[in-house]
Parts: structure tokens; sequence; C-alpha cells
């Protein structure tokens, strides 16, 4: 057990990912007390967590995925100097707000990525915005299989299999459904780890289940929020989100690209809520958790996520992220303990020689 006490606010317990490893998150006694019941979670453990679940993803899920610091948003959204009242062209705004985090992704190509994290603190709410496939100009089909994404030409699926009449059953031994929905239907198909429902919405598209362990799904270019407060309203993020994305595309790609609100749909997902005060961030990180472990398969939007998690499992993530936070903090003393005890043997040596 660690022997820190609860008022060594300044103590740094750990660096995630530790050195040599760049881009370390550094968690200190005081940040670890903001797990504490009823506190709210600072943004050094919303990015420490973040960091550790990228970590411990699958390398396919890596691959397609990439997460901002909650200082992105923050950042992107300052008024740092008095031109950024509300005056001059809306394109010209996002241009220099654009500027202030050019740098954060000198990196990364973010129109490789299928998915977006971006944390967000609002008047000390945190919520998700989740970006999925900013580099898609329109709606198109991909083959899942337990490798991974595949993509798939044309939208209608495999040519070969007959088309069957939608049901709400099983399919067949040796065919697909496949179902153009014109109201929620929930289709039983085949898959890799067997049974599972597949819940089609309204919204333009074709989803195909087939039996040989794979699905072709629509991949929709789209902006998603996630807050666990059902009251919030967000239509100025997206707006934000657009520009960003417009300008992100110009500077690295050198060309145009239309991110209207026709091209990159804004939804408010149907996500499990809080029931009090405090746990808003503990439920952003149960978000990012469960799309990491279990990324979303269909886009027919609002996304109905209500049953995504049980609410016990937030109630239990302080403790979790606390004892994490513990684990990771033994696991680093002891190479430097290791080390200390090495140079106290070698210098008890040589006082011995003298």
């Amino acid at each position: 057990s660690s022997s820190l006490r609860p008022t060594e606010e300044g103590v740094e317990l750990i660096q995630f990912p530790p050195p040599p490893l760049k881009g370390g998150i550094t968690v200190t006694m005081e940040d670890l007390q903001c797990l504490d019941s009823g506190q709210y979670l600072n943004d050094v453990i919303i990015d420490f967590y973040l960091k550790f679940l990228l970590d411990q993803a699958p390398a396919a899920v890596v691959e397609r995925s990439h997460v901002f610091s909650s200082f992105f948003y923050k950042q992107l959204t300052r008024r740092d100097n008095a031109s950024e009242d509300g005056t001059g062209t809306t394109v010209s705004q996002s241009l220099r707000r654009h500027q202030r985090v050019k740098t954060w992704t000198r990196h990364v190509d973010i129109f490789q990525k299928d998915f977006l994290f971006v944390p967000v603190n609002q008047e000390a709410h945190w919520y998700l915005v989740v970006i999925c496939f900013p580099g898609l100009e329109e709606p198109s089909f991909e083959r899942r299989t337990e490798a991974g994404w595949e993509p798939t030409p044309g939208e209608s699926g495999p040519s070969s299999p007959p088309v069957q009449e939608a049901a709400s059953g099983p399919p067949e031994s040796d065919g697909p459904i496949l179902v153009e929905p014109s109201s929620p239907l929930t289709v039983k198909a085949e898959g890799p780890t067997g049974m599972v429902d597949y819940v089609t919405g309204r919204e333009r598209g074709w989803m195909t289940a087939l039996n040989a362990g794979w699905l072709c799904l629509p991949s929709r270019p789209c902006i998603l929020i996630m807050d666990s407060l059902k009251l919030s309203l967000h239509e100025r993020i997206f707006k934000l989100m657009r520009e960003y994305l417009q300008a992100e595309w110009e500077v690295r790609r050198g060309s145009t690209r239309d991110f209207s609100a026709e091209q990159m749909k804004g939804a408010h997902c149907r996500v499990p809520l809080q029931d009090n005060c405090s746990d808003c961030g503990l439920y952003l990180l149960q978000y990012v958790e469960s799309f990491l472990k279990d990324p979303v398969l269909h886009f027919d939007l609002p996304l109905r996520l209500e049953r995504w998690f049980p609410r016990q499992q937030v109630r239990r993530k302080r403790d979790e992220i606390r004892d994490l936070v513990l684990s990771l903090y033994r696991r680093q003393q002891q190479p430097q303990l290791a080390t200390a005890k090495a140079a106290h043997t070698e210098q008890t040596d040589d006082f011995s020689v003298i």
C-alpha cells in the first residue's frame, strides 16, 4: 500500500505513459482527490484515463481512432484578443481558431481516421464530441469482419446472394437479410460471435447481415454529441467543429471541401444519463471506453444507446481509476527503488574500501 498521506497534494504520483515515451500526463495527489465522491473530475484525470484507454485498446481500434486532449477545445475557442469579439467574417474567425490548434495535428492526418474523440468542458460540465469518418464526403459501405473493417465497393453490398424480404426473425442459413429501413426494426443475424440484434433506423441506408460472419454497413460522416445531461443544447459546437474540419482540410490537403450540415450531419446520441450533478466526467470516460471496446456498427441517426452500459458501472469508476493510478504508482516506484538501493550499496562498498 502507498505511504502517501492525503494532505500531500503536490506529490507527483505517476507519469503516463512513463518515460522515455513522450506526451506523458503527470498525475499528482491533488488530482487524485477529485476522484472523491461528489467531486468534479479535472482535466488531468480525464486526459490520463483517455490515454490509458487508447493504450489498452486493440491495435486495429487505435489505428482508426484519435483522441484529442481536453485542452484542444479550450484552445480552439479561446478569445485571446479584442478583435475576436464576434466581429469579422465567419471565415476569418474560423481560420484564427484553427491557427491556435494547427500544430496539434502535425503528426496525424485526422482524415485518415474513422473516429475523433473531443472531450469538452463548458461551465464545469463535461461531455463528449465524436467526429465520425471525417475523410468521407458521403456515406459509404464497409465490410465488417473479425479482422476489422474493409471497404466494400458500391452501396448494395455483395451482388451474388439473393435479397430477402425484411423480417424480424433470424436469416435463413445460406442468405443475407437485406433491409431498407422505413421504420425502426430489429434484425437478428449470425455474426462472428453468434446471434446478434442489429437495430436499424428510419434514415437512408441499407444494412446487410450475412451468416458468413461479416456485415456490410454504412459509414456516415457525422458529428455526435454524447452528453449525460438530458437538457443540454450544443448547436454552436456543431458549427465550430465543421469550421475546424474545413480549415484543417484546406491546410492539410490544399483544396476546399464542403463540411456543411448537409454533408456532415450533427446528432445528439441517446446515451445513459447521470443521476447527480458531479458524475459528468465519469460518463464522458465511459462513453469513450464503451466505444473503443465495442465500436458503433451503424450510423442511422440519432443513435439509440440508452442501454449501452449500466449506471452501476459508472458508479464504480472513481474507485477503479484511483486503484489504477496507485497500481501504476507502485509499478513505477519499483525501478526507482531498485536504482536507489543499488546506488546505496555502491556507496557503502566505496566506504568499506576506504
